[in-house]
């Protein structure tokens, strides 16, 4: 079959599976669960069941074998033992099964002869969409189909949000927590033999009911297919919510470079979740609280805050909040604050957080006039924080009072109410039910909730800004191919040759032998750089191997005669002085997301203040002057406490320099590392002073 053909047919058995109409249970007694859940959430079509020795299972008469089914079903949940199940798969292969969840462990996970059955279970799949083998299944909330071998917590509804989880109790537990979160689809991708997170994105996108969709990752194996999968979600404007688990950079300490060890892995995850729009969560809870938000009521046009409090520990700590989270909490409008100070308690301080303090408590009119005030001035989002007392206290109809309050403001002023709990713990389940009838997102945990709001107002921003370019196809990865050969290092002045051909400047400065040296040195204007030039020299400075500030053909013959125990070979160039700060610019070949460029504070400060952004290639301008409007360093470029600003735009063709020559070199490239790029004052340029490049031969 052409692969073109074999991918399009699979494409359409995931929508079998992701849809079904038929669903065959293949197996024993552990069927009973799954069977009995799709009955519970309601699943309308057929369903039946396949053993060669039982008569029925949870009251459905078996059928003996795969072969006598009535039609090929469009989703299976195959639970027999592991050796057993290549056979299986064939026999629903032959019959045109759409998909199937194997939930038998036992294959590559285990090692040794388990992943000679795993590659079995691939052939056997054919052009079926597989999930598994070793995974929970799938549980599918809106066609009522429970493909899933434990209990879970979920209920059917009309739309909702996907989650895609690589570890089964992680989908397990979401599914029970009590966060009102609509779960449309989870599924549990166990050891991804054949279908991988990437072809779920695809799928679900594509699926109208679904509003948002959530990552739980431990690692990615093809980032490539991911990033042309997230680019897709960009496009169609679906967010994606991750979080991304191990954050170890043990190795990236053993590498040589200091590249290498500023790009370590999980910064180039953040560097793919911020080409790709994909919202980055810190925890499960951040997690929840971000796709309930987008769901209810999307990505946040504008991130200007109104906050509602009874407290003014509250408002501070939603203010502390909103700043971390790149959210403005604007002052009131001297109307606005006329109309509240007609409104209020003379000793209340009218200002937005508005803490209303508890003069107009259970006074719903009172209230909602209040709220709506705040609401219809310049936010985008109004937060009325709101902590329930625990059931069965006095007067909790005073707390339904202030939502209903909430709701009927953010009716009549067209803007977004947003119920928020300062814990989780303190936003009962009629509430948030209530919010979510009204089309208000109810946030469970202060910090949770305005971490979310930002995050939805960074999406659409992003969304916004990146669209076209998602459209167009520009931000997914390239798959790029181990290098082959050996690799070896380039000297500095072979470095810097071939850099320089790219549009890097460096320093004037000739390579020369020891008896050269004072005929070049006049040529050049002083002070004077020496360096040793080796292949073996990566590290000049430890080595020795420079001597800086050389005022006279003296000083240079010492220097060179004191360095020639390293090489026979010197680099003399005229000094740089007028640095306004030093950068580093790297690029470092990944095996997983090809080339990644650093840019940072460079020179002595590298690893001392750890100031650096991260981008995968290929790259642009407008993506080199977001990683730098993030970097500490920035602030020096614009001129800092005084001083004057450095050459920015030098900075930004010096990194799309590099980033041009990397791509250039693409097959061959190793890593390089530009260290420091002296950044001189505005219109004056900026330098290389030092270069090292690593790649393969020719």
């Amino acid at each position: 079959m052409n692969p073109s053909t074999a991918t399009s047919t699979r494409q359409l058995n995931i929508a079998r599976l992701l849809r079904p109409q038929s669903i065959a249970f293949i197996g024993g007694a552990k069927l009973q669960t799954p069977i009995k859940a799709c009955e519970a959430i309601g699943f309308a079509g057929d369903i039946w069941t396949v053993n060669p020795t039982r008569p029925e299972i949870a009251g459905y008469d078996c059928f003996p074998s795969v072969a006598a089914l009535p039609a090929a079903p469009d989703a299976v949940f195959l639970s027999v033992p592991s050796a057993e199940t290549p056979k299986v798969l064939r026999d629903l292969a032959s019959i045109g099964a759409g998909g199937v969840i194997c939930y038998a462990a036992g294959f590559a996970e285990t090692g040794g002869d388990g992943r000679a059955l795993q590659e079995d279970l691939i052939r056997a799949a054919g052009d079926m969409a597989v999930v598994g083998p070793n995974c929970y299944g799938l549980l599918n909330y809106l066609d009522g189909a429970a493909l899933w071998a434990d209990v879970h917590g979920g209920e059917k509804l009309e739309s909702g949000v996907a989650v895609i989880s690589q570890s089964g109790n992680i989908a397990l537990n979401l599914t029970m927590a009590e966060r009102s979160v609509p779960l449309a689809q989870v599924i549990s991708v166990g050891n991804q033999a054949v279908l991988s997170i990437h072809d779920f994105i695809h799928a679900l996108v594509d699926d109208p009911r679904i509003t948002a969709i959530g990552l739980y990752l431990e690692g990615l194996s093809d980032i490539p297919a991911f990033s042309r999968a997230a680019e897709y979600a960009l496009a169609k404007g679906k967010p994606i919510v991750a979080v991304k688990v191990g954050t170890s950079e043990t190795a990236a300490q053993l590498a040589l470079s200091h590249t290498s060890s500023l790009a370590g892995s999980d910064q180039l995850y953040d560097a793919l979740f911020q080409r790709l729009g994909v919202i980055r969560a810190p925890s499960l809870t951040c997690f929840l609280e971000s796709l309930k938000l987008l769901h209810v009521s999307g990505p946040l046009v504008g991130g200007r805050l109104g906050v509602l409090t009874c407290s003014g520990g509250d408002a501070a700590l939603v203010a502390d909040m909103a700043d971390k989270c790149g959210l403005t909490i604007p002052p009131l409008t001297p109307a606005q604050e006329e109309d509240l100070r007609s409104r209020l308690n003379h000793f209340t301080a009218v200002a937005n957080p508005l803490d209303y303090n508890t003069a107009i408590w259970g006074d719903g009119a009172g209230l909602k006039a209040c709220f709506q005030t705040v609401m219809e001035g310049p936010v985008d989002a109004t937060l009325l924080v709101i902590d329930y007392p625990r059931a069965g206290s006095l007067r909790e109809e005073d707390w339904d009072i202030a939502v209903e309050a909430l709701i009927a403001a953010s009716e009549d002023s067209g803007k977004l109410g947003v119920l928020v709990a300062s814990l989780p713990e303190l936003l009962p389940e009629r509430a948030r039910r209530r919010a979510l009838e009204a089309g208000l997102p109810p946030l469970q945990g202060l910090d949770e909730a305005v971490l979310a709001l930002g995050s939805a107002h960074w999406y659409e921003a992003r969304q916004r800004s990146g669209q076209s370019d998602a459209e167009a196809g520009r931000l997914g990865l390239p798959h790029l191919k181990p290098v082959e050969g050996p690799v070896h290092s380039l000297n500095e002045w072979d470095s810097k040759v071939s850099l320089s051909a790219a549009g890097l400047l460096v320093p004037e400065g000739r390579l020369v032998s020891a008896n050269d040296c004072s005929s070049v040195a006049e040529s050049l204007r002083f002070p004077l750089v020496v360096k040793a030039v080796s292949s073996d020299l990566e590290h000049k400075s430890e080595a020795g191997a420079v001597a800086l500030n050389l005022n006279s053909i003296e000083e240079v013959k010492s220097a060179v005669a004191g360095m020639s125990r390293l090489s026979d070979r010197f680099l003399i160039e005229e000094m740089q002085s007028g640095a306004v700060c030093e950068l580093i610019i790297g690029v470092k070949r990944d095996e997983q997301f090809g080339l990644a460029l650093v840019v940072g504070s460079g020179g002595i400060l590298v690893n001392l203040i750890e100031d650096s952004a991260s981008l995968l290639l290929p790259t642009d301008r407008k993506a080199v002057e977001t990683a730098l409007s993030t970097l500490k360093a920035d602030r020096l470029l614009a001129g800092y406490r005084g001083k004057p600003a450095g050459d920015r735009e030098a900075v930004i063709q010096s990194v799309l320099a590099v980033a041009a020559w990397a791509e250039q070199n693409a097959g061959r490239l190793y890593e390089l590392d530009v260290n420091p790029l002296i950044v001189l004052s505005e219109g004056q340029g900026a330098v290389a002073v030092d270069a090292l490049i690593r790649m393969a031969d020719a």
